[in-house]
């Protein structure tokens, strides 16, 4: 015999282990329709096991199909499986069965998720922040209050979300942003990410036009590309979406732009296109999505009201606890006009019933105790050390050989590199990365206006400002490794 390696995980139970073999080498061909297996006696004597392992093996594979057993015979592979059985680990996919064309399109993008990042020394990938940040004592306790006062139901809730954490967040965002709103306009979601999927589902159809910044927050892009729109790519300049660019004739959907911080460039949209771009919103019967995606860090400007304050019948507000919390928790929110409340609650009980509800209790505990915009604070003062720690560190180790742009607001800034072309970020990547460094690139952020020189996204939030300091010194010396600049900045 000696035919079943035993090899599989140990996790896997011995009985699941010959069953899974056994199934494999029918499916294989190895035994094929009226051949004999072995006995379980003896196949117990080889493998070390107890007969009663292996009859419980045997016992599935009859259950199944594969094998027929009869008291006091051998055991014999059914005339119903062999090479091809539907089971067989060793089957061709059946590359002939049919995707939608949602699917299809889904598949003809970019990943943007790896399953193991390396890791890295100093790793200034945006969109992080610092797991030493995140408030643990405060949220265990909300949790347990949570818990508690909920200990009698724990069944299904609103779809729109919890009526607690919709009232705080109502008078949180008048508080902080100046929104005014009703509760029952907010519609809480697992993250931005799903709020923008809800607003291409309820307001998208195959072909219409969607209006996107240049450059712009790919995985939001994506969303309207495997909804099938035609997605038109609006310039962006230090000032954020350039309005006089958005075209002018028929009917557009959506304009998706980030007007508080411009991602990634961080322009902050002045009032007068402001003004300009929800005049184009009426003229061409289209919505607004105003993500504010990091909306609490502010640092050398004030504040400029966000479009929903100005208008709440085509704008579409979209929030987040990512960057003040973490992303593990998937919790963000929309606030929507009164016409869209029903369509969006219902559109957001198809796609997962609703978002977790201790973790929307818990939050509301922290809003109602004022905890969450103390922490929300210290946040802000911590990342601006962090934000000035990277700046001062770029600018002592490149000098007038980069450009920094967007360090007025959030928690990353992008780096033009003068004397590295746009068809050497690759290789600058890969060398950073042997030396333990992330760097990311900003070109797959454009669409159609690709950059001809090499520029950097680099997050700050997720290291110590010692951590930044040392890693731009390395990467420094990565860089000039390279070859690519032609002196240091404080050469002659």
């Amino acid at each position: 015999m000696g035919q079943l390696s035993g090899g599989r995980s140990q996790r896997t139970g011995a009985a699941r282990r010959i069953y899974l073999e056994l199934q494999e080498q029918i499916g294989a061909g190895v035994y094929a329709p009226g051949d004999r297996l072995p006995s379980s006696r003896a196949l117990a004597e080889e493998l070390g096991v107890s007969r009663t392992t292996v009859t419980a093996a045997f016992d599935q594979l009859v259950s199944e199909g594969y094998v027929i057993s009869h008291q006091g015979s051998a055991s014999i592979v059914s005339d119903m499986a062999g090479p091809g059985t539907r089971h067989s680990r060793q089957a061709e996919p059946r590359l002939e069965w049919p995707m939608s064309d949602y699917a299809a399109r889904l598949m003809e993008l970019p990943i943007h998720y790896a399953e193991r990042r390396p890791a890295l020394e100093f790793d200034f990938r945006y969109g992080d922040i610092a797991a030493a940040d995140f408030p643990t004592l405060l949220w265990r306790r909300a949790m347990n209050a949570a818990l508690l006062r909920r200990r009698d139901s724990l069944s299904y809730e609103h779809p729109a979300g919890s009526a607690a954490l919709k009232q705080q967040l109502q008078g949180y965002l008048w508080r902080v942003r100046g929104i005014r709103c009703d509760a029952d306009q907010i519609v809480v979601v697992s993250g931005s990410q799903q709020a923008l999927d809800l607003c291409a589902r309820v307001l998208v159809d195959r072909g219409d036009r969607v209006i996107v910044e240049e450059p712009c927050y790919a995985m939001a892009r994506n969303i309207m590309v495997a909804a099938g729109a035609e997605i038109v790519a609006a310039p962006c300049d230090h000032a954020g979406l350039v309005v006089g660019h958005l075209p002018s004739r028929g009917k557009s959907a959506l304009a998706y732009v980030t007007p508080s911080h411009q991602f990634p460039l961080g322009g902050v949209l002045p009032q007068s296109r402001r003004d300009a771009l929800l005049q184009w919103a009426y003229a061409v019967g289209a919505y607004i999505i105003e993500d504010d995606y990091d909306g609490e860090y502010r640092y050398d400007v004030k504040p400029i009201p966000p479009l929903f304050q100005a208008d709440r019948d085509r704008v579409i507000y979209v929030g987040t606890v990512s960057k003040t919390l973490s992303p593990a928790l998937r919790l963000g929110y929309l606030v929507v006009p009164r016409p869209l409340i029903e369509v969006f609650t219902r559109c957001k009980q198809i796609a997962d019933r609703h978002s977790p509800s201790l973790e929307q209790e818990a939050l509301a505990i922290l809003l109602e105790a004022g905890s969450y915009e103390r922490h929300v604070r210290r946040m802000r003062r911590s990342n601006a050390e962090r934000r000035a720690a990277l700046v001062s560190a770029l600018t002592s180790s490149f000098g007038e050989q980069i450009e920094i742009v967007g360090t007025s607001a959030g928690l990353h800034v992008v780096v033009w590199f003068h004397e590295i072309s746009a068809q050497h970020e690759t290789r600058l990547i890969e060398t950073a990365g042997a030396a333990g460094i992330g760097i990311y690139p900003v070109s797959p952020l454009y669409l159609e206006r690709k950059p001809d020189r090499a520029g950097m996204v680099l997050g700050y939030a997720s290291l110590t400002p010692d951590e930044l300091r040392r890693g731009t010194e390395k990467l420094a010396s990565v860089v000039y490794g390279l070859g690519e600049l032609s002196c240091g900045p404080n050469d002659g």
